[in-house]
């Protein structure tokens, strides 16, 4: 099998050469371009369609499964709006699957909503509501997740997360508390 693509890389490598074809003044040239990704997302979007059908008449379950489950298929699914999941489910899914580590912490994400724009909503509970560290785990643990489930997602708003603190704090040398406790030497006779 050959290496695998990553879908998020191939489209900003699309999207930077139309770039550098419009660079180049061409527009004829950039409108054929244009028209050749159309034309190859149409034929990839028609094949998906066609293996989704085949699969899902044949009862093929555990196929269609590992189908959703790839990572780069799935991508490719939700583009052509041929996921078998809905984006909730999708969603749900993926906060499922960072739940252990925020159970690990005593803490959880709970579902609140979606919004039609794409944004979906969600609220911390347990330790990780408030915690100075949530805004690292909102970033790195559940949007990561729900990006790579859900691409289509556009935005996750989180209720419970620690907002930062203005300003920095300075470590100063720590002053005694008065005079010193520790009594004196006698002098020696």
């Amino acid at each position: 099998m050959p290496a695998t693509i990553d879908a998020a890389t191939a489209g900003e490598r699309v999207e930077r050469l139309l770039a550098e074809l419009t660079a180049l003044g061409d527009p004829v040239a950039r409108e054929r371009a244009e028209e050749l990704v159309r034309v190859l997302v149409e034929l990839y979007g028609a094949a998906l369609e066609r293996i989704m059908e085949i699969v899902t008449d044949t009862g093929a379950a555990a196929t269609l499964r590992g189908l959703a489950d790839d990572e780069l298929v799935s991508g490719l699914l939700v583009v052509h709006d041929l996921h078998p999941l809905s984006t909730e489910e999708r969603v749900r899914a993926a906060l499922d699957g960072v739940r252990p580590y925020l159970g690990s912490h005593a803490g959880d994400v709970e579902l609140v909503g979606f919004e039609e724009q794409g944004v979906v909503r969600l609220r911390l509970a347990g330790t990780c509501h408030g915690c100075p560290s949530s805004r690292v785990t909102v970033t790195t643990a559940i949007e990561q997740a729900i990006a790579r489930a859900a691409p289509e997602v556009a935005h996750v708003e989180v209720d419970g997360v620690a907002e930062p603190e203005d300003g920095l704090y300075q470590i100063q040398p720590r002053q005694p508390p008065g005079p010193c406790p520790v009594p004196e030497r006698a002098a020696a006779p």
